[in-house]
């Protein structure tokens, strides 16, 4: 059963809260399903699907790290836009590996890809999207329910080992701990960062930034307690990766660009700091080679969030993206 809907488009900067100051992100549009079952309305098939991404948008970022972990790269195609958010959604410019354009209709801003989708469309253009070749439309626009998808829908195009049968993210003994963590990491972890960064109240603010660090302290606490070297144990699961491309940007961003400064992962959480440097820095078997590592762009994740912020300054520090394992 997927998790609730965690309204999980990108939005850039200032001027997106509410009159109370407060920040609330608004509900994906597209929730199809690719399912396994050829006679189902979006069948998996190899070569059909697109995944649109930006690589420095954690959502995005989710769906990225899920179709390097599960060997999706000659099943389903990436196409990777710019750094820049606009009123028309992400552009294409060549930056930082992205492509100059949309390789499958030349389009150079993400709302036109909506728009062949939905010619009605009003909402926002956000990413990640999941697109059908065949049938020309948007089939999903939730992250949270397209990892959900790669899990298990595309098993059979790819090698035995990365099956989820063989190698869970979403372990039945454990989902119901993995959903009930999801539910508080979202609300106060993964859109908390947003909601501090984007609050024009100082009331705002403050509820979200303590709210904000407790969940970080109770993260702490989890991990301490475990000692395990993931969040449920000895293999990662989805509550690794959903909470993964919110604190690898942490220190680099949301500590300096969204105010989110009362701690620091690498100074003042030793747990949470060698979690992600374990999955940062692992290049075997069970990150698929360093899919982690593969998947985050320090770079475009510093410039993206200055520029969503409207500043022209991007921050120098800290002086590593990301330490080294001790």
């Amino acid at each position: 059963m997927a998790s609730a809907a965690e309204k999980d488009n990108e939005t850039t900067g200032p001027g997106f809260a509410d009159k109370d100051g407060h920040f609330r992100r608004k509900e994906s549009r597209f929730r199809n399903w690719v399912k396994a079952d050829p006679a189902s309305e979006f069948p998996a098939e190899s070569g059909r699907y697109v995944l649109y991404i930006n690589v420095g948008c954690p959502w995005a970022h989710r769906t990225n790290l899920v179709h390097n972990l599960k060997g999706l790269q000659d099943v389903i195609q990436i196409v990777i836009m710019g750094n820049r958010n606009t009123p028309e959604g992400w552009i294409y410019d060549g930056s930082e590996g992205s492509d100059p354009c949309d390789p499958l209709y030349g389009f150079t801003n993400h709302s036109q890809l909506y728009f062949k989708a939905d010619p009605d469309y009003t909402g926002r253009y956000t990413v990640p999207v999941l697109w059908d070749k065949k049938r020309e439309t948007i089939v999903n626009n939730e992250s949270s329910e397209i990892i959900r998808m790669f899990y298990t829908a595309f098993d059979a195009f790819v090698d035995p080992s990365l099956r989820e049968t063989a190698k869970p993210l979403l372990p039945a003994d454990k989902l119901d701990d993995i959903e009930a963590m999801n539910t508080w990491v979202y609300d106060t972890v993964n859109n908390g960062v947003y909601k501090c960064g984007f609050a024009t109240a100082q009331e705002a603010y403050k509820t979200n930034v303590h709210a904000l660090f407790e969940s970080l302290d109770r993260l702490e606490a989890h991990l301490a307690e475990r000692q395990t070297p993931f969040l449920f144990g000895e293999h990662i699961t989805e509550a690794d990766i959903r909470l993964y491309t919110t604190l690898i940007r942490f220190d680099a961003a949301y500590y300096t660009l969204f105010k989110c400064n009362l701690k620091m992962i690498r100074h003042d959480y030793p747990k949470l700091h060698k979690w992600l440097r374990a999955l940062y820095w692992d290049t075997g078997k069970e990150t698929n080679g360093g899919a982690f590592q593969s998947t985050t762009h320090f770079k475009p994740i510093k410039e993206g969030y200055t520029h969503a912020m409207k500043s022209a300054v991007v921050p120098a520090g800290p002086l590593k993206d990301i330490l080294p394992l001790d």
